[in-house]
């Protein structure tokens, strides 16, 4: 399919591309698009590695070596899970020692994790009492004042952030004491609430819906998934010259944080996410999830591309809407806008843009709702190279 006309270059991850554009952002006139290039040999363009470098504070050395570290551990996980066996406690990169760690509840299947190639670490709670009681903390009702929970395998703790000026509110306090009583809790005082990062109306910006703009996050076959706090199911989407594109097929928020729009009216999905001429667009050849502690870069039509660190797994998130489940949070900025738009690791999509706190000047922290339970829930499958 394509287009009567083109859109413009800075459309975020990876669709509905019917045309391209001008290298100067102007549209172009109607044209075929143009088939990706063939991957390279090497193990990131010097752009991408550039984008590391800056977000990272990386040496290129450190991160083509990173990048070839987090590729093992990535390959390596499932294999010491299953290792580790019913003593399994977590597992995460470990960037200082380029490496993937396990943490286990016993000596003996500490050997077995290390004899697959990983590192072991023998902690005092498993996996499974870990999630369950971040389980019975996920029934309870959080404060304002609280601003997220998750386990936390390095610390072998179900870590609750609350935000440090309302950490002595009545509220509060009784929220962490009740937590307590779930399981082994921690506490960490951070500076403000996550919030969702869709925006207003803002003119030439990617996709719309009502007064809202958002970014499109992965292809798949027949149209593409994003943010569910972006529109209800039903509502029509528009793209950023105003035409029709779809509708919500499905949405969820909060409770989980994704949704699916169908593409229609001579639009096509691409599977590439776009790197903002601060990298090269980015080929999806698969969803393959990363460990904690593994670097990874977002998409997003505000900011465009950043990059970071993997930070914590399964974590509520407790939005003024509402708790969102089983997030995940990362070390990369996100401003309004960029809600919807794409995490990626490598070749590898990741998940979907929902909110944090912080901006891309000062720095920040962010949250996705990862892709693969999105695709399961509707059936859908991801568009890849």
């Amino acid at each position: 399919m394509r287009r009567s006309t083109a859109i413009r270059t800075g459309l975020t991850t990876l669709l509905l591309i019917g045309t391209w554009a001008t290298t100067n952002g102007s549209p172009a006139a109607a044209a075929p698009p143009t088939p990706p290039a063939a991957p390279s040999e090497a193990p990131a363009s010097p752009a991408l590695l550039s984008a590391l470098q800056r977000d990272l504070g990386l040496s290129r050395s450190q991160a083509v070596a990173r990048l070839g570290a987090e590729k093992k551990a990535t390959a390596l996980e499932s294999r010491a899970r299953r290792a580790a066996g019913q003593a399994y406690a977590g597992a995460w990169f470990d960037a200082d020692a380029g490496k993937l760690t396990v943490a286990v509840t016993g000596a003996r299947s500490a050997e077995a994790v290390r004899a697959t190639g990983a590192t072991a670490k023998v902690v005092t709670y498993s996996a499974s009492r870990l999630d369950a009681a971040k389980k019975r903390i996920d029934a309870l009702s959080a404060p304002a004042g609280v601003a997220s929970w998750r386990v936390d395998p390095a610390d072998n703790r179900v870590v609750v952030d609350v935000i440090a000026d309302r950490a002595a509110d009545n509220d509060v306090r009784a929220f962490v004491d009740r937590a307590r009583e779930a399981g082994p809790v921690a506490v960490r005082k951070i500076a403000e609430a996550p919030r969702t990062t869709a925006a207003g109306t803002v003119g030439g910006d990617p996709y719309y819906t009502g007064n809202v703009r958002c970014s499109i996050g992965f292809s798949v076959h027949g149209g593409f998934v994003t943010a569910g706090h972006c529109g209800r199911t039903g509502a029509a989407v528009y793209g950023w010259d105003r035409s029709y594109i779809g509708n919500f097929q499905g949405s969820s928020f909060p409770g989980n944080d994704y949704a699916w729009v169908n593409v229609g009216s001579g639009w096509w999905t691409v599977p590439v996410v776009l790197g903002w001429g601060t990298v090269p667009d980015r080929l999806v050849r698969g969803s393959h999830e990363v460990p904690v502690g593994a670097s990874v870069c977002r998409s997003g039509s505000t900011t465009r591309w950043h990059c970071g660190v993997v930070q914590g797994k399964n974590i509520t998130v407790n939005y003024a809407q509402g708790a969102v489940y089983a997030m995940t949070g990362t070390s990369v900025c996100v401003e309004g806008g960029d809600s919807g738009g794409a995490y990626i690791s490598g070749d590898q999509a990741q998940g979907i843009t929902s909110g944090g706190s912080g901006n891309c000047t000062t720095g920040g922290q962010s949250f996705y709702q990862p892709i693969n339970p999105v695709l399961s829930r509707y059936g859908l499958t991801l568009h890849t190279a």
